[in-house]
């Protein structure tokens, strides 16, 4: 999982920035803690850190400005706008999204060269996914707008403070008060109310969570006036701190009535069937949802197939029991960060020693580590990576039991497994090129191609031995099963067919979790940080790259170094178009995805 400085917490903006399913990540200051910073190595004294300038990309192409400008246009757009669920922000997105519509369709994408014609097609493709976006987070607005009376004309009156629009003292103090009575009133009525498909636990927690948004944004508006206008600052403080207090009882109502009341309870908010094949075709995965719950059944049985192997050597005739022993195999308290740092080393050592992908010297030092708060780990109970990395440990004031559990989630061989995940060769080495190549396709960003490269990683060295001890291999099996059960469980939530309750029994049953980490795991997915692919993301898109791997560096086409550079160098896309440059060949105009890299039976629907 990728988290960045340079963007705003939880994947959730980025996500809607973005307008697909990969966001870029950020620290969130006030949920995590963070220890003194240490750099993952030292630096060599005769190390060279400037690149041969070979190594730098080429300029002549036509693309790389198209998009740089539009994501210039997009930030200044949702710099002003920077209401969520304004109406004027989603005017305004609107407008711009189809202006650059007209101005893409200037250009002829078939006469452009292979890397323009990419861009070309996703960036169409781009601005067309934003747009259902939009109409897609009206549509759940309005499903939610019933239970808040008035929060619409809360948020122009949001939106008018960035438009400079002049505020009377007496008149919106009336419109504030107005909406606290009308928000009162409707609250009271939660309780008889009752559950309806229109009025579900979802639609519920979903108003709960813009009546949050609005109060804060709400606290900003105000002091914003107060600190400078005397006269706002009579009429308004009063009425304010009345509807504030509203908006907060409104929103723990809401939560209540959805049984929801504690942070700990998860609901989730699924989409629906047809959002997620839209989704899937947006990402060019030519399966159905079935057909990827199918795709993970056969990969989970292969590893809890390969787990009873594992465990056979250790003497068990249940993996199970060697996971438990695994997960005693763990590390004393204050102890983690000394593991995380050897075990990125002896990653580093295994792509070198295998000439497996180019790591410049400085991206072998460039990280920091830092360690997760009690609170983030609510969410994360293991290691993020990116441009640095994030280590979930034990603190003094968790519980006894959650304490083990935290330990015991992040023992030696759990540890081993995901290190090289979030550091190199996964995202802190994807950060670094992200940096210096292609750095406009960010805009293309999908977790088929971030997450589905770290997964490919964990592919990739289980194929050439990197696990060479039965414990090891239970530690890497654990998480390529956990990906597969994340499929299962995030189709099967958002078809309506796996409630939370039965994702986190899942975790537990087939994969192995601790039941707190489990539900963390699920509390994270469900949570609405998290785009609704995004999990799936993981093994589809290192199937995919595992795919793309035998058949070009399989046939001779490629080395691995040469293969794996490229796909860094070329930048986040989906994996199909990693597949087009590769091999050369540009995408149609008319292009519709609709290469299969897993065999399916023909039966699976």
């Amino acid at each position: 999982m990728i988290w960045s400085r340079h963007s705003p917490h939880a994947r959730c903006r980025a996500a809607a920035k973005q307008g697909i399913v990969f966001m870029r990540y950020a620290l969130i200051a006030v949920v995590f803690a963070a220890s003194p910073a240490a750099l993952a190595a030292e630096l060599p004294a005769d190390a060279v850190l400037a690149p041969a300038l070979t190594q730098m990309q080429p300029a002549a192409r036509t693309m790389p400005a198209i998009v740089a400008r539009f994501r210039a246009d997009n930030d200044s757009v949702e710099h002003v706008f920077e209401i969520a669920a304004g109406p004027g922000r989603q005017a305004a997105l609107a407008g711009l999204y189809r202006s650059w519509q007209q101005r893409l369709a200037q250009i002829d994408g078939n006469a452009l060269g292979l890397e323009d014609s990419i861009d070309h097609l996703l960036f169409a493709r781009t601005l067309e996914q934003r747009l259902r976006m939009l109409a897609f987070a009206a549509k759940r607005f309005a499903q939610a707008e019933p239970l808040l009376p008035g929060v619409r004309d809360l948020l122009l009156l949001l939106e008018a403070r960035r438009q400079g629009e002049v505020q009377h003292g007496r008149e919106t103090a009336d419109r504030l008060d107005a909406v606290r009575r009308a928000l009162a009133k409707r609250t009271a009525a939660l309780d008889s109310d009752g559950l309806t498909p229109a009025r579900s636990r979802a639609v519920l927690v979903r108003a709960a969570s813009i009546a949050d948004g609005v109060r804060g944004s709400l606290k900003d508006w105000f002091d914003y006036y107060a600190d400078f206008d005397p006269e706002l600052n009579w009429w308004l403080r009063s009425p304010w701190q009345a509807l504030d207090e509203q908006l907060q009882t409104s929103s723990k109502a809401l939560r209540l009535a959805a049984g929801a009341s504690d942070e700990e309870t998860i609901v989730g908010d699924p989409i629906g069937r047809d959002a997620l094949v839209q989704g899937l075709a947006d990402e060019m995965i030519p399966y159905s949802p079935e057909q990827l719950m199918q795709l993970a059944e056969r990969e989970l049985a292969w590893g809890e197939g390969e787990l009873s192997k594992a465990a056979a050597e250790l003497g068990y005739a249940d993996w199970h029991q060697a996971l438990e022993q695994v997960k005693g195999m763990y590390v004393a308290p204050g102890q983690q960060t000394a593991l995380a740092r050897s075990l990125a080393q002896e990653a580093v050592a295994f792509l070198d020693q295998h000439d497996l992908v180019t790591v410049p010297a400085l991206a072998r030092i460039d990280w920091r580590m830092n360690m997760l708060s009690p609170q983030a780990q609510l969410q994360a109970p293991f290691f993020l990576g990116g441009e640095d990395v994030w280590v979930a440990s034990p603190t003094a004031e968790m519980a006894h039991q959650r304490k083990l559990m935290t330990l015991r989630g992040n023992n030696r061989y759990f540890s081993r497994a995901v290190v090289h995940h979030e550091l190199i060769p996964g995202h802190h080495l994807q950060h670094f090129y992200g940096q210096r190549y292609n750095p406009e396709r960010q805009l293309f960003q999908t977790p088929f191609w971030s997450e589905g490269w770290s997964l490919y990683w964990e592919l990739r060295l289980w194929d050439m031995g990197f696990a060479h001890t039965p414990e090891e291999r239970i530690g890497m099996l654990f998480w390529r099963n956990h990906r597969a059960a994340r499929i299962l469980f995030s189709l099967g939530f958002h078809l309506g067919k796996v409630s939370p309750e039965q994702a986190i029994e899942m975790l537990v049953q087939r994969v192995g979790h601790e039941r707190d980490n489990a539900a963390a795991e699920v509390r994270r997915s469900f949570a609405g940080d998290y785009p609704p692919l995004y999990q799936a993301g993981y093994l589809l898109g290192g199937l995919q790259l595992q795919a793309l791997q035998r058949e070009i560096v399989g046939s001779g086409k490629m080395t691995d170094r040469a293969f794996h550079d490229a796909i860094l160098r070329g930048g986040p896309m989906p994996i199909e178009m990693v597949r087009a440059r590769l091999l050369a060949q540009p995408p149609a105009a008319d292009f519709a995805p609709s290469w299969r890299f897993y065999p399916l039976p023909a039966n699976v629907p």
